[in-house]
C-alpha cells in the first residue's frame, strides 16, 4: 500500500523505458492507480496488474474489486494469496483458490502465492504448508492450473531484510515444481519473493527452478527494480 500520483508518475516513467525483450516485467499497483499505470505503460513492454481480486464477479460486496473490473483497465495479472492477505485479512487456502479461478475466468493471469512462517520452517513443516496452499489453488483451477503463475514467498523473509539462500529457495521451488508437474504444469513459471534485491537477484535466478522474482519493497526504487530485471 504505497504510492501517490506524483511518485507513481516518476516511477512508471522510468519503467516505461525499460528494455523488456530479455524478460517479462509487470507492475502490480493498488487499485486506485490502475488507470495511471495503464496510461503510463500501454505503449511499452511492461505490463500491469492488481495486488488482489475478489472471488465474486459482481453483487453486494461493498469495497471489493471484481476481476471483470480489472480487465476493463487492461490488467494482465492479479496477485492472490499474498502472505499479508492471508495473515492480516484471514484469507483461507480455499478462498485464494477461488480468487485465482475468478481471475482466470476474466482473462487475467493469477499470481498465486504460497509460503511458510518462521515457526513453520523451524518446525520442519515448510513442504507440508506450501503444498497444502498450492493444492487448494490447483484444485480450484483444475485443468487450467498451468495457466497461472505461482510464487514462493517465505513469510519470514518478507520486508525483514532476511533472504532464503539460493539453495533454500531452490529446494522449495523444486518441491512445488514436482507437484505442478503432476497437475500438468511442469513448465509454468514459479517466482521467488522475499527481500529480492539487485544484489542477490542473480544468485537466486541462477537456480534451475526459480523463474523470476515477486519483488516487494525494491520495486519502489526504479534503479533497484531495473537492476533486478537485468539480473
Amino acid at each position: 500500500m504505497n504510492g501517490s500520483l506524483a511518485a507513481n508518475a516518476r516511477l512508471l516513467a522510468r519503467l516505461a523505458q525499460a528494455d523488456a525483450t530479455a524478460q517479462e516485467l509487470a507492475v502490480c499497483v493498488p487499485f486506485p492507480y490502475l488507470a495511471q499505470a495503464q496510461a503510463a505503460l500501454s505503449a511499452g513492454a511492461v505490463t500491469w496488474g492488481a495486488q488482489d481480486v475478489s472471488e465474486h464477479d459482481a453483487g453486494a460486496y461493498t469495497g471489493e474489486v471484481a476481476a471483470p473490473m480489472l480487465a476493463d483497465f487492461g490488467c494482465r495479472y492479479a496477485i492472490v494469496g499474498h502472505s499479508e492477505r492471508r495473515q492480516r485479512h484471514g484469507e483461507s487456502d480455499a478462498l485464494v483458490g477461488r480468487k485465482a479461478r475468478a481471475a482466470l475466468a476474466a482473462g487475467i493471469t493469477p499470481i498465486a502465492c504460497v509460503g511458510e512462517t518462521l515457526a513453520e520452517r523451524e518446525a520442519g513443516a515448510t513442504e507440508q504448508v506450501v503444498l497444502r496452499q498450492l493444492d487448494a489453488v490447483l484444485d480450484a483451477l483444475g485443468t487450467r492450473a498451468a495457466d497461472a503463475v505461482y510464487a514462493y514467498e517465505p513469510v519470514w523473509a518478507i520486508g525483514t531484510g532476511r533472504t532464503a539462500t539460493p539453495d533454500m529457495a531452490q529446494a522449495v521451488h523444486a518441491c512445488l515444481r514436482r507437484r505442478l508437474a503432476q497437475a500438468g504444469g511442469a513448465d509454468v513459471r514459479v517466482l521467488y519473493g522475499g527481500s529480492v534485491k539487485a544484489g542477490n537477484a542473480a544468485a537466486l535466478f541462477a537456480m534451475p527452478d526459480i523463474d523470476g522474482g515477486l519483488v516487494g519493497g525494491a520495486s519502489l526504487d526504479a534503479d533497484e527494480f531495473l537492476g533486478i530485471a537485468r539480473a
